[in-house]
């Protein structure tokens, strides 16, 4: 009869409720993986850590994720099941741009007299 119900596409109320829960789990993880890439990317030492995560092996990536915190969140004490790994995989293969230093912009006064006049530009 097993083989019957999973030849045919059938399952069990019991493996139904296994499935179901492997993938709310796995849901949870994704999720808490896209929230630990954009907290990570947002860190003002995103380089520093984006190196650091890089010079560990592939094996200890999630536990550098998850010594740091990345996947841990509102008041938490343990970090998501399975987000650190995803964490790690998605922020190794992130590029990012060179930082761009800032120019310095001085005002030409031949534009300023092209301005209507306001309270922000009086004549």
């Amino acid at each position: 009869m097993v083989v019957g119900f999973a030849w045919g596409g059938w399952v069990t109320g019991g493996s139904a409720a296994e499935m179901a829960e492997t993938s709310a789990q796995e849901a949870r993880a994704s999720l808490a993986a896209d929230l630990c890439v954009e907290r990570f990317l947002a860190a003002p030492d995103v380089r520093t850590n984006l190196a650091a995560l890089a010079e560990e092996s592939s094996f200890s990536q999630d536990n550098f994720i998850s010594d740091a915190g990345w996947t841990t969140f509102a008041n938490a004490e343990d970090p998501v099941d399975g987000a650190a790994e995803l964490c790690a995989e998605r922020l190794i293969e992130v590029e990012l741009p060179e930082p761009v230093e800032p120019v310095a912009v001085e005002a030409d006064a031949s534009m300023q007299s092209e301005m209507p006049d306001t309270e922000e530009n009086p004549s």
